[in-house]
């Protein structure tokens, strides 16, 4: 992060000065741009654990503890698609300013994944998935260096900072228990809610005029920031269909408040509400308990990586 304010500032400087040697030959002038982007994932980096789960993909033998497979899970959310509306002001010829009002929704992606996994007596074997995506708004202010106008094409860079207004992850995991009296298909739905957080931008594009106001552009963006967790909620509990998430399962044996709700901190220690530090005599294999049962369970903070390289298409309307 340091690197990239140290680069960012670099660039600012750059940029303010290249723009003081022009003459503003141009009025001042308003323009706003709308357009769609997708981006594909860079520096993709392992998973956080997911409700316990190491974000491992592993495929177990017919007794259901040999493990035959192990593959760990990485990946970016920067990857996915964006909408966005753009505002922006030219002080002269060459420098302007941004702010970007965008949408984003982000791939999914595989987090954990068990196949024929051994998870209590009977025998019960379990096989599921869980999936993350991301949805966020956000904001972005950027500072515009335009590189000089031919034959209506108008290439510029930008550089500016991503600032996450509202969003969340969320998790789907899907499992089937095999078990002595049949199937019982269970699904899950967590949503984690992250803490305030700032990215870095930087963009290449260019313009093309269609007419006195209108024009095309295109723009190859690269960003990346991370999001670290700040709380985790299951809003939905069923299995094969019925809603379970506050009653007492044989695949879910605690319904309390804390099993339905994580905050997430820096630190464990004695003091938690975490199943590691204070443990009820309930406590399985399958699910975990606290001595706290009315409380949020406690864990660590965990973080994802947005980062992504991406190409936006869109309109221009200048004033």
């Amino acid at each position: 992060m340091k690197k990239n304010l140290f680069l960012l500032g670099l660039l600012v400087c750059s940029m303010a000065t290249m723009a003081q040697t022009e003459t503003a030959d141009k009025p001042e002038s308003w323009y706003f741009k709308l357009g769609g982007s997708y981006f594909i994932q860079t520096a993709a980096t392992e998973f956080p654990i997911v409700n316990g789960a190491l974000p491992n993909t592993d495929v177990y033998a017919a007794d259901g503890t040999t493990l035959l497979s192990r593959e760990t899970n990485h990946g970016s959310f920067g990857e996915g698609f964006r909408t966005g509306l753009t505002a922006g002001y030219r002080f002269s010829t060459r420098l302007g300013v941004e702010v970007g009002f965008n949408y984003f929704s982000s791939a999914s992606k595989t987090m954990v994944e068990t196949t024929n996994r051994l998870v209590a007596p009977g025998p019960v074997f379990a096989t599921g998935k869980a999936v993350g995506k991301i949805q966020a708004f956000d904001v972005a202010p950027a500072l515009v260096l335009f590189l000089g106008e031919s034959k209506g094409f108008e290439p510029y860079t930008k550089v500016g900072v991503i600032v996450p207004v509202h969003g969340d992850l969320t998790i789907k995991t899907n499992r089937t228990y095999t078990t002595p009296a049949g199937i019982v298909n269970s699904y899950a739905k967590d949503v984690v809610k992250p803490n305030p957080t700032v990215g870095f931008l930087a963009a290449l594009g260019t313009s093309y005029k269609l007419g006195t106001h209108i024009a095309i552009f295109g723009e190859l963006e690269y960003r990346n920031f991370t999001v670290h967790g700040k709380t985790k909620e299951t809003e939905v509990y069923t299995e094969n269909g019925v809603d379970k998430l506050n009653t007492p399962t044989n695949f879910r044996p605690d319904a309390s408040y804390s099993a339905s709700h994580v905050d997430y901190v820096k630190q464990l220690n004695t003091g938690s509400n975490h199943y590691l530090f204070n443990p009820n005599t309930t406590t399985t294999n399958i699910t975990t308990d606290t001595t706290r049962p009315n409380e949020a369970m406690n864990d660590i903070s965990s973080y994802v990586g947005i980062s992504g390289l991406g190409l936006t298409l869109g309109l221009r309307y200048s004033l």
